[in-house]
């Protein structure tokens, strides 16, 4: 049975979601006025996991979560999950990372399929020059997120990105 909740964040309306006691969706919720108010022990937790991130108090997570996707995706969605708090990688070292050196494109299109978005930080992904890169959520949030554990985003969208796949 699928359950969802919704609540408020300082990045925005974020929904829950949660399948046979895992997490399988942390969405960007583009209409916030559907708001969805399941009861469970995971959504509560994760909320309140969510909550201290949000607060400063929380660097990392500790909610089961089921990951749906191709194989590809899921090395690269646990790449992700090794990236420390405050801390970036790029495109390039991701794909490295995820066995494929190569596929710095397909990386993107990985993260923009994360169906577990800032549990699975891929707003940590920056271009190889260092340059802010598309977001799902879109580029705002991701500023934002950054901001939020500390990385310097002034320097980050000071660049501009002419090579995306270089592996730098």
């Amino acid at each position: 049975m699928l359950y969802r909740y919704s609540f408020d964040s300082p990045v925005g309306c974020l929904r829950l979601e949660e399948e046979d006691g895992y997490l399988t969706g942390l969405h960007f919720d583009p209409d916030p006025s559907v708001r969805y108010a399941d009861d469970t022990d995971l959504l509560r937790q994760t909320e309140q996991q969510l909550t201290e991130y949000f607060a400063g108090s929380r660097t990392s997570f500790s909610i089961p979560l089921k990951l749906q996707g191709t194989d590809f995706q899921k090395r690269v969605w646990k790449v992700l999950q090794t990236i420390p708090y405050a801390k970036t990688m790029s495109y390039g070292q991701v794909a490295a990372l995820a066995g494929n050196p190569k596929a710095c494109r397909a990386v993107g299109m990985a993260n923009n399929r994360n169906p577990v978005a800032i549990i699975v930080p891929c707003h940590r992904v920056i271009g190889a020059d260092g340059s802010l890169t598309g977001y799902a959520g879109g580029i705002d949030k991701k500023i934002g997120l950054l901001t939020l554990e500390g990385v310097d985003v002034r320097r980050l969208t000071q660049s501009k990105c002419k090579t995306k796949c270089n592996a730098s």
